[in-house]
């Protein structure tokens, strides 16, 4: 077989595979936080369809396809249509920079675990999809015409314009200490418990407070605030076309703990020597440990942002501009100064 044909048909597989990837991971926080919302509250939580309820989300997504899809008569239908489209296919992208293990050797070559990790422009690719995300959601609000639906899109505007800033200049710290843009090399940069957790201890709390406002999650849902804005830029959808803003909101709960895995707690890497598994690189077993390793690591990030938004009131609109302006931006200035100031020394 040529070569081309080979890379086609490596390309293909992977892209199958992620999107499988893509919909359990969503599907799996769906029913996640359900059954952690549920112990938080003392109640049992989804516990009927399937084994402990985990064939709930894929029982929502049934009936949602068979719910009527609305469209408001003065609304933009073409627009109205394409913001929830949008929304998915971000989160979708998201993940084909991310790397779950680092390669195996099959047939005398080298096959990365990922769609595109070995890229090396990867970081900017990811800034870039989550800068366009906010698309998404400001057009569902201005294509319903309805008020409520307006004021959640332009909220999300802002608030996405505000903390984009100060997690890109998070990411801009890593980026100066691992001295790449690639992500794969972020994470080969943490080998040996280098995280860059012990690295960027600032950093990493701006790039968590500012995924929470780009997720739109408690304590920083304003723009689908149910007590003031109905549902915000979601009121005027139904069927599938909500299903889709459901699903990409946990796609990009599941997305945002991978990448924050990858900066800051090591990716792919083994907490401990991987010769005390007495296993080599390049072999499936290994690349399996190191999925396995990343995965634990981003379901313990999945965690910790369920347990907050069931922890926390939400933030007034004063409050949550204050937050992003005058303190992260001003701490994630300063990380970034003493960054380069250390660098340019060592």
């Amino acid at each position: 077989m040529s070569e081309t044909f080979i890379i086609l048909i490596e390309a293909l597989v992977k892209a199958i595979v992620f999107f499988i990837f893509l919909l359990t991971t969503a599907a799996f926080s769906v029913w996640f936080e359900r059954r952690i919302a549920g112990l938080m509250q003392d109640r049992i939580g989804p516990n009927r369809t399937g084994p402990a309820g985990v064939l709930q989300p894929f029982a929502d997504v049934f009936k949602l396809f068979f719910k009527e899809d609305l469209v408001p008569d003065k609304a933009d239908k073409f627009i109205h249509g394409l913001a929830p489209i949008i929304s998915v296919m971000v989160a979708a992208l998201l993940y084909t920079v991310l790397p779950l293990a680092h390669y195996v050797e099959l047939f005398g070559r080298k096959i990365y675990i990922g769609i595109a990790p070995n890229i090396n422009i990867g970081i900017v690719f990811i800034l870039a999809m989550t800068s366009i995300s906010v698309y998404g959601i400001t057009l569902a609000g201005w294509a319903s015409n309805n008020k409520y639906s307006l004021l959640g899109g332009l909220r999300s505007a802002a608030q996405m314009i505000s903390y984009e800033l100060a997690m890109g200049m998070a990411v801009v710290s890593v980026v100066m200490v691992c001295g790449s843009l690639g992500t794969n090399d972020i994470v080969i940069h943490q080998a040996g418990w280098k995280w860059n957790l012990f690295l960027q201890p600032l950093g990493f709390i701006i790039y968590f407070v500012a995924a929470l406002a780009e997720l739109n999650r408690t304590p920083f849902d304003l723009p689908e605030s149910e007590q003031e804005l109905v549902s915000g830029y979601s009121t005027e959808y139904s069927g599938m076309r909500f299903g889709m803003f459901y699903l990409s909101e946990y796609a990009n709960m599941a997305t945002s703990s991978l990448i924050m895995v990858m900066l800051f707690f090591g990716g792919w890497q083994l907490p401990f020597p991987q010769e005390w598994l007495g296993l080599e690189d390049g072999t499936i077993a290994l690349a399996l440990a190191q999925a396995a390793s990343m995965i634990a690591k981003a379901l313990i990030m999945v965690f910790v942002i369920i347990w907050l938004r069931w922890s926390i009131p939400r933030f007034r609109y004063d409050q949550l501009m204050k937050l992003g302006w005058h303190v992260l931006m001003p701490l994630a200035l300063l990380n970034l100064v003493v960054t380069a100031i250390v660098v340019y020394l060592l």
